[in-house]
């Protein structure tokens, strides 16, 4: 059974949060799990496992594809029957171009715009895909990375930019071609603040 924000929000908040601690302690046995394995490991049920977390009792179905239409704001993701083929073409993209692109932040920038696009689970798409993101920054930096407030924390703290540079993405799709640039630069910023802090403390 899963608690509906409107029954409680006070504890739906507390658990929300919870959830993502849990999720951030799973994430980092993910990340140091690909470390030894290599980028392989980062797979649908290391996303499973992720989103599962990130929802838990809080909304039904956690740590499946979603099997129905959703909708997000002015985007309609991808028919629910697509999911799984959208999914594979996504690992596909990550483990065929590792070793070619060896950019800090651009396949992770990849990750976070193509999870939010694609939207494979009911709930907590974007949860999943700041952890998703954060695992592939780990393992392109070769490390469990310092620092007291890591990449998804700064970006739920500001979204704006976050979301601006998510439409900048969608934009170049739609014109029909492949940048995640503004993105890359963005988890860039904010990777460099969080080693920052780490230097400082």
């Amino acid at each position: 059974m899963a608690l509906r924000e409107k029954d409680d929000p006070v504890l739906y908040a507390k658990i929300q949060e919870r959830n993502l601690l849990r999720q951030y302690d799973l994430l980092t046995n993910c990340i140091e799990i690909g470390l030894r394995n290599g980028i392989d490991a980062f797979d649908k049920y290391t996303l499973w496992s992720l989103n599962y977390a990130a929802v838990a009792n809080i909304a039904q179905f956690g740590g499946r594809y979603r099997e129905e239409p959703i909708y997000v704001g002015n985007h309609c993701p991808p028919h629910h029957r697509e999911v799984p083929n959208q999914m594979e073409r996504f690992f596909s993209v990550i483990h065929e171009n590792w070793e070619l692109l060896n950019h800090p932040t651009m396949l992770a920038a990849y990750a976070l715009w193509r999870l939010n696009w694609i939207h494979p689970f009911v709930e907590g798409n974007g949860r999943t895909a700041r952890a998703a993101c954060y695992y592939l920054l780990s393992l392109r930096h070769g490390q469990l990375l310092p620092g007291s407030k890591i990449v998804p924390e700064r970006i739920r703290e500001n979204r704006k930019p976050y979301y601006a540079a998510l439409q900048a993405a969608d934009v170049a799709t739609e014109q029909g071609h492949f940048d995640v640039s503004v993105l890359a630069n963005y988890l860039g910023d904010l990777l460099k603040q969080q080693l920052a802090d780490t230097q400082s403390d």
